[in-house]
């Protein structure tokens, strides 16, 4: 299973990646045009210093945000293979693959209906029953029905086992 968010961070890793190596680029070109001159030079050699000085920092922050894209690919990974040990029920599988209902990473037991605020589902593993948290929060008959029609068929199916 891969997450949208997974994908926007991998995604955001590979620019980051390829804006590095760019600076790299940038930063040795400008070295080498030099060509040991700037050591030399009493007029301008301290502008050449501050600009490879700049170059150098604008390097180091982007190590430093490709570090942190790595370390929220690790976390989005982690949270990905909690979802996956968690078990549940092959009726709410279904669901998810329909696109009914979504599994909340922080909290693998709980679930949102697609289309409705608020309201969730909460699968009960060692009591093996279905309930809901925050019903009344939900703003509107219409989103009410629709999560009235995915708890009352999960209820009769699974509450019943």
């Amino acid at each position: 299973m891969k997450s949208n968010r997974l994908s926007i961070l991998e995604n955001s890793l590979a620019k980051k990646e390829t804006e590095l190596q760019r600076r790299f680029d940038v930063h040795f070109a400008d070295v080498k045009r030099a060509n040991g001159q700037p050591m030399n030079d009493k007029r301008n050699g301290q502008a050449t210093f501050n600009r490879w000085e700049k170059q150098n920092d604008a390097i180091r922050n982007q190590k430093a945000s490709i570090e942190k894209t790595k370390l929220a690919i690790e976390k989005e990974k982690g949270k990905i293979a909690n979802v996956e040990a968690q078990s549940i029920p092959d009726e709410l599988q279904k669901l998810i693959a329909d696109g009914k209902i979504t599994q909340w990473r922080k909290f693998p037991n709980r679930f949102f209906v697609v289309g409705v605020e608020k309201a969730r589902l909460v699968w009960m593993e060692k009591e093996k029953y279905i309930t809901y948290q925050y019903l009344k929060e939900i703003p509107n008959q219409e989103q009410y029905a629709i999560f009235r029609d995915i708890f009352n068929e999960l209820n009769r199916t699974l509450n019943k086992k």
